[in-house]
């Protein structure tokens, strides 16, 4: 993944996607903290105590070349509320997945997560020139399948005994996407839902 192309902020009316630094590691713990979110053995989400390894890991990623990280900040508030990553781009067949995302439980169904995908799938469709956007979540987090839902992402299929998670788990993965064709009527609906959020407010 061309970091020069895209080490720059992603900034909508609700949130700014700033590219992930250790200097977010504080507020992230904060934001982690906010719900418990590593009790919810189905995420990923870190422990604040992991934080920094988790942190350091996502810059690894990225220079090599697989992934793009994102700290997410709540333009009203100003606080860091999440995180989030464009990964696994295949640059060959022109397809990238939306993942590792997870928020503070009080910015979840608030139009956060809408206008985080608003700005990633715009960048990806529209600069990226994908014909296909993936995300995939565990069988068993019902929430992260709604919410994915809602974007407007069909179901492909579901990967079975996919993961061993680092509690010993095996993880089914449930496989979704959002193809190029699809994209100008998604749009549409999540820039609908972002004005429903914003006039609510």
């Amino acid at each position: 993944m061309s970091q020069d192309a895209l080490r720059g902020c992603l900034s909508g009316e609700r949130v700014v996607l700033e590219p992930l630094q250790e200097e977010h590691i504080p507020a992230l713990s904060i934001a982690v903290s906010d719900g418990e979110l590593w009790n919810l053995w189905y995420t990923s989400a870190p422990h604040p105590d992991e934080m920094k390894t988790y942190v350091e890991q996502a810059l690894a990623s990225e220079q090599r070349g697989e992934a793009l990280a994102f700290a997410v900040r709540d333009r009203h508030s100003g606080q860091i509320v999440g995180c989030t990553r464009l990964m696994s781009w295949d640059q060959t067949h022109r397809r990238i997945e939306i993942g590792h995302t997870w928020y503070a439980k009080s910015a979840q169904r608030t139009g956060v997560n809408s206008e985080c995908k608003l700005l990633l799938l715009t960048y990806a469709f529209e600069t990226l020139d994908v014909i296909a956007v993936e995300f995939r979540t565990h069988w068993h987090n019902q929430r992260s399948r709604e919410a994915i839902t809602r974007l407007g992402a069909k179901q492909d299929g579901v990967l079975r005994n996919h993961r061993i998670l680092k509690d010993g788990t095996i993880r089914d993965t449930v496989v979704y996407s959002i193809i190029a064709s699809e994209w100008p009527s998604v749009k549409q609906n999540l820039k609908f839902q972002m004005r429903q959020y914003l006039e609510n407010q």
